[in-house]
């Protein structure tokens, strides 16, 4: 049953809340775009493709900016109870900080819940499209643009200079077209003036010019006896293709076998097969290497090879004795080292596979791991925000910004960890919560003695009495 006091911090805390995650998704979304902001400037992108890819990486967004407005609001949400002096009230009638923070722990356990099944099942379909979006914008041409005395050579086969522009941005002067062909000279084409203007359909560039030379050079290359055409024009029209600057769809199946783009289902059945490999590849060592080492044919179960025999060592000192010798000795050598480079392919194969489960592993672990940060950074920001007692954005956004790049780190170092076999999937995924959970037991029992840990005036007051402290002892020793 939900009482006055429940109803008092819910509302409390909703307003703080949903302002905090729309800033936090747009900060998030922002950095996306700062980080390809060359690939998208001059793709001329239409409205709906540039919402497209807002509302996938707002998706994709979501598990990271639910932790950090849970964070500032909670430190929000309390920090102004403690500012009212309503914490006190609170306090003051036998409710303990426990009892207090148990709605908001409810509802931080149920945002948790929905950060899980956003990521297991909306992420991997945004992540998906996006993929496949940001391909096809990063690939497409940048918007059709000719400057005045620059060539311009995005149109393949064809490099254009135009001198001059006239205000309606379609009369142009002194027209200079290279025709690239491959042949001894590429084709050049003058003119003095034309029209410059697109189709309807943005399909094609049309040229119409006038007052115009045609140049042109034919015949087998290395003699001199080639056939030299200079043809002049009264007007000209010259048609450029277009299509190579549209947007093309690329199927985004191409980009499925990416784990960011499976659920826990999926990564676990991918685990499973690629744990099936082992077999396989046992198979495939012994068909590959079994052609160059055929001694194993003539083993028993007496055979017993001597350790640490250098053997090419060996077989290079009987390549010196006789000629029989020698060739048995190149081709041990020659055996050896294709079998040597066999196991190469082998083993970078092998560990391609390994590198691979473990991703698969990461992003399993990253499913749960930022659900569960919902939880561990509330139980940061609640106590802090009461232990502060500082409501607006001020100083409860400084505390956020360190605790959430504190956490943010602590994802990053431990996700590289894992990649690079250092620690496990395990390990390295949740070693932001297996940090920031003490801290945030060590805030709470903080908060429920009334901890004078970010009071000015209790560091201001310990260190006058330090002060005269040393004051004393330095009047009494002189």
């Amino acid at each position: 049953m939900i009482k006055k006091l429940d109803r008092l911090i819910i509302r409390a805390f909703i307003g703080p809340f949903f302002a905090t995650f729309l800033i936090g998704l747009f900060v998030l979304v922002m950095q996306f775009f700062w980080l390809y902001l060359d690939d998208l400037v001059g793709k001329n992108l239409d409205f709906l493709t540039l919402a497209k890819l807002i509302g996938f990486v707002s998706a994709t967004a979501v598990p990271l900016a639910l932790p950090l407005a849970l964070l500032l609001s909670s430190i929000m949400t309390f920090g102004n109870l403690g500012e009212s002096f309503e914490l006190v009230a609170i306090k003051s009638a036998g409710i303990s900080l426990n009892r207090f923070m148990r709605p908001l722990l409810v509802i931080a356990i149920f945002i948790a819940g929905i950060a899980f099944l956003f990521a297991n099942n909306i992420i991997p379909v945004a992540n998906l499209k996006m993929a496949a979006l940001k391909y096809d914008i990063i690939v497409t041409k940048p918007a059709f643009d000719i400057k005045e005395g620059v060539f311009y050579d995005k149109i393949e086969g064809f490099a254009i200079k135009i001198g001059k522009k006239e205000k309606d941005d379609s009369t142009i002067r002194n027209v200079i077209i290279y025709e690239r062909n491959f042949n001894l000279q590429d084709f050049v084409m003058t003119a003095e003036s034309g029209i410059m203007r697109a189709t309807a359909d943005k399909k094609y560039l049309e040229f119409v010019l006038h007052n115009g030379w045609r140049y042109e050079e034919k015949g087998p290359r290395g003699i001199t006896k080639t056939d030299f055409t200079r043809s002049s024009f009264q007007q000209y029209k010259k048609v450029f293709d277009l299509s190579s600057f549209k947007m093309n769809k690329t199927d985004d199946t191409l980009f499925r076998y990416d784990p960011k783009m499976l659920s826990v289902r999926q990564l676990v059945f991918a685990v499973d097969s690629m744990n099936r490999l082992n077999k396989a590849y046992l198979r495939r060592s012994r068909s590959e290497l079994y052609p160059y080492l055929t001694f194993f044919r003539y083993r028993d179960s007496s055979f017993n090879p001597p350790a640490n025999v250098p053997v090419l060592k060996s077989l290079k000192q009987l390549s010196s004795d006789t000629s029989i010798m020698k060739d048995i000795a190149e081709k041990a050598l020659g055996q050896i080292s294709i079998a040597k480079s066999s196991l190469e392919m082998l083993a970078n194969d092998d560990q391609a596979r390994r590198d691979m489960i473990t991703k698969h592993w990461i992003e399993w672990n990253r499913k749960f791991a930022l659900s569960v940060a919902c939880i561990v950074l509330f139980m940061i920001g609640a106590p802090l925000g009461s232990i502060i007692r500082k409501g607006g954005l001020g100083t409860p956004m400084v505390f956020a910004v360190i605790f959430f790049v504190l956490f943010h780190l602590l994802n990053t170092f431990g996700e590289k960890f894992a990649k690079e076999h250092v620690t496990s999937p395990f390990i390295g995924m949740w070693l932001s919560t297996l940090i920031l959970i003490p801290v945030g037991f060590f805030l709470t029992l903080k908060a429920m003695r009334d901890s004078q840990l970010f009071n000015q005036e209790f560091y201001f007051r310990f260190l006058r009495n330090v002060k005269t402290f040393i004051q004393r002892k330095t009047k009494s020793s002189s």
